[in-house]
């Protein structure tokens, strides 16, 4: 075979010199021209890895909203009355049983069974007892003086409510068992129980915040009242846990208070369309409804006397009635 003749360039030193010269400046070309490729993969990667991130936050956020949606839509459903078509009486719900709503009257008003005489012997014998009990009883020794309120020192904190809805409106303690109940703007009312430090069960079925609630030791039943317009009786059972036992819609606003007579056999409640209603705990029956609905003073607040025959309530204006 013939070798092929050298370039021209390689006939000569300085050409060798000038051949290696250009072959190395392609090389660092090539080298720099792939490093910018490489840092402009690397960019493109690092702006795929954040959508990727942030798509995953999106859609972690959007399932949660999904999934509080559906909640809220099956509580919504369970707490629509049930309406029939014609001239049919309306039924509703309550503990498990179907029964008739109330008459409405010529006014448009439901009419109410009221308060019979039976029941205001009751309510006066009640405070006879209590009032006659009152006068003779003596301080206890065991009553902390001021001077060891002042020492009071906070020993635990407990995060029982949602944190994206943040707030406590109304708490009540079951002395006999150191129950704490709480009542939250998340819409659930959560028992605590305070020398284990373990939430005893949640309570979900309100739609809206929880403004008041109130324990019935007598029965083991707690009562709890919402911005949803809703009155609901709990009943407590053995393994700690709480079923709702009756639901009364008798509002047209905001239930601002609920206050449980000293006999523990009725409860009022006061509400933000300037009523307040007065029921039987045992039936769930709402007795007698005191007001006009049309008032401009909503109640915000609602306690009855110790002795129980005298009820007081509060106004958004700031007036204070007696009953």
């Amino acid at each position: 075979q013939i070798p092929k003749p050298r370039p021209l360039q390689a006939a000569s030193v300085p050409g060798l010199l000038g051949m290696f010269q250009n072959e190395w400046d392609a090389l660092m070309l090539s080298n720099f021209a792939l490093e910018q490729q490489l840092h402009t993969a690397r960019q493109e990667l690092s702006h795929a890895l954040y959508q990727h991130d942030a798509a995953c936050r999106v859609i972690a956020r959007l399932k949660k909203e999904r999934d509080e949606s559906r909640t809220l839509l099956a509580q919504a459903e369970r707490q629509i009355p049930i309406s029939a078509a014609g001239p049919a009486p309306v039924a509703a719900v309550t503990n498990g049983k179907r029964a008739l709503e109330d008459e409405v009257g010529p006014d448009g008003k439901k009419i109410r069974p009221g308060i019979n005489p039976v029941i205001i012997d009751e309510l006066t014998e009640c405070n006879s007892v209590l009032s006659a009990q009152r006068k003779k009883r003596q301080v206890p020794p065991s009553l902390a003086p001021i001077d060891a309120l002042e020492r009071y020192t906070q020993i635990s904190s407990h995060p029982l409510h949602k944190t994206n809805k943040p707030g406590i409106l109304s708490i009540d303690i079951h002395h006999s068992k150191d129950i704490i109940a709480t009542g939250g703007i998340d819409t659930n009312a959560v028992l605590f129980d305070r020398p284990s430090g373990q939430v005893l069960c949640t309570l979900t079925d309100h739609s809206k915040k929880i403004t008041s609630l109130k324990f019935v030791p007598r029965d083991e039943l707690l009562i709890t009242g919402s911005a949803d317009k809703t009155v609901r009786v709990w009943q407590g059972n053995e393994d700690g846990s709480y079923g709702c036992r009756h639901t009364m819609r008798d509002h047209g606003a905001e239930v601002e208070a609920v206050t449980v007579h000293a006999s523990q056999k009725y409860f009022a409640t006061a509400s933000r369309d300037s009523t307040w209603c007065f029921y039987d705990i045992s039936t769930g029956s709402c007795l007698t409804q005191v007001g006009e609905a049309s008032g401009q003073d909503g109640y915000t607040s609602a306690a009855f006397h110790p002795d129980g025959l005298i009820l007081g309530t509060g106004t958004s204006e700031g007036v204070i009635k007696i009953w």
